[in-house]
């Protein structure tokens, strides 16, 4: 970068973000906008009910089993059903995203039910949800530039909406009618949004079709792509911590098991305007300057808040409502994190490769955490320590890649 460009990212704050971009796309070749547009949004948002919405639940079905059916199970045993689903989620990104970019949207998109054994929620579910998850965010990098953070994000606002309704229908159905038939409920209504997402999700850049069905682990030459790998690990890894272990740390500190179980849809309902505000904040400032911010601010909140709460059931509800808003980034904003450092047409293969590799940091996460509790005498003292050191890490994570690929002036919009 010449001295002449930097002055004139400096004055101006676009005309940064513009230069960024020129080296990805022509960003005004993008319709930002329009009916069409926001049809596949509200697509994609469709196909995220079944997938994210699910994985936002993993909190409540985790201390649910564990106080009923695998009550004689230790929380690491468990930990390993949740964390096969989000592994299988993200795992199939690398053959699902390559798909993707050479056919058409609705050869991935594949309506789900998701059944009472728990083997096939983490094994089947996740599968099928990556076959809904990774086309839905990447049609909408065909549609939007500019806004892309902001549509992403409303499109990932079906993951707060899932994870409120999925566990009230546990909650207030299994007792009535069964586990089973809750669980039913639940796959009766993803298989709607499925059709629906079959229906609206729709590409508008031609078919790529030399993508491989691969991980693509030579892009990891591209050193903004690899660091931007290594914040998406991380972030990840710690961010299903709190979503998995909320409800079972309230029911050991003596919560009402209703409540405690409640605490994943508050939880979920806090991510609602945490994934698409964000999202709003991300397209005028940057989406790497705003994953800074944001896992900064769980780091903080999981130490002075959640780590100081004990038994204080308002403390607990009040973590779960303001880590759902500043932690619904890391699942809005990281996908948009990836196509700001690659190409729009190897979007859907770039992303499959960063999940893929992610998919471990979801696997091992979860029964990590649930081994420091069974270590720890069932207490969670070290849980939400370790839980916090991994949110600084991603906030490290993001920061050396922001500089890295930007410099150090706050003012590009990077």
């Amino acid at each position: 970068m010449t001295g002449q460009q930097e002055l004139a990212q400096q004055s101006s704050p676009e005309a940064g973000r513009l230069e960024l971009f020129d080296d990805v796309d022509d960003i005004e070749d993008y319709p930002d906008g329009g009916g069409e547009a926001w049809t596949v949004v509200f697509g994609a948002w469709c196909a995220m009910i079944p997938s994210m919405g699910l994985l936002n639940t993993v909190g409540v079905l985790q201390a649910w089993v564990w106080t009923h059916q695998l009550r004689d199970y230790t929380e690491f045993d468990i930990g390993w059903i949740f964390g096969l689903y989000g592994f299988f989620l993200y795992v199939t990104g690398a053959q699902v995203g390559p798909i993707f970019d050479a056919h058409d949207v609705r050869l991935t998109i594949v309506p789900s039910e998701y059944y009472q054994f728990l083997l096939t929620f983490g094994v089947l579910g996740g599968l099928s949800a990556s076959c809904q998850f990774t086309p839905a965010i990447a049609t909408i990098g065909h549609w939007f530039s500019k806004r892309r953070a902001l549509a992403t994000g409303i499109a990932c606002t079906a993951g707060g909406t899932g994870g409120i309704i999925f566990p009230l229908i546990i909650l207030y159905a299994a007792p009535v009618i069964g586990y089973g038939w809750a669980i039913r409920i639940v796959g009766f209504i993803c298989l709607i949004a499925g059709v629906l997402a079959c229906w609206l999700l729709r590409k508008r850049l031609p078919h790529n079709k030399k993508a491989g069905a691969s991980i693509d682990l030579k892009a990891l030459k591209d050193r903004n792509y690899a660091l931007t790998t290594l914040a998406v690990w991380l972030v990840e890894f710690a961010v299903f911590i709190p979503y998995t272990y909320i409800s079972s740390y309230a029911i050991y500190q003596g919560v009402e098991p209703q409540h405690a179980y409640r605490l994943s849809a508050l939880l979920n309902a806090g991510a609602i305007p945490g994934r698409a505000l964000p999202g709003y904040v991300a397209d005028r400032f940057g989406y790497f300057n705003v994953m800074c911010i944001t896992s900064f601010t769980c780091a903080t909140f999981i130490f002075a808040l959640w780590l100081t709460s004990g038994a204080s059931e308002a403390a607990i509800t009040a973590f779960a409502v303001i880590f759902g808003f500043w932690s619904g980034a890391a699942i809005s904003l990281t996908p948009v994190c990836i196509g700001q450092v690659c190409k729009t047409e190897d979007y859907g293969k770039r992303s499959g490769t960063t999940f893929s590799i992610s998919s471990l940091a979801v696997l091992v996460s979860i029964p990590i955490a649930g081994a420091i509790v069974n270590a720890s005498g069932g207490a969670f003292t070290g849980l939400i320590v370790f839980a916090g050191a991994s949110y600084m890490a991603a906030f490290l994570a993001f920061l050396l890649t922001r500089i890295v690929a930007a410099g150090w002036s706050w003012r590009i919009q990077f």
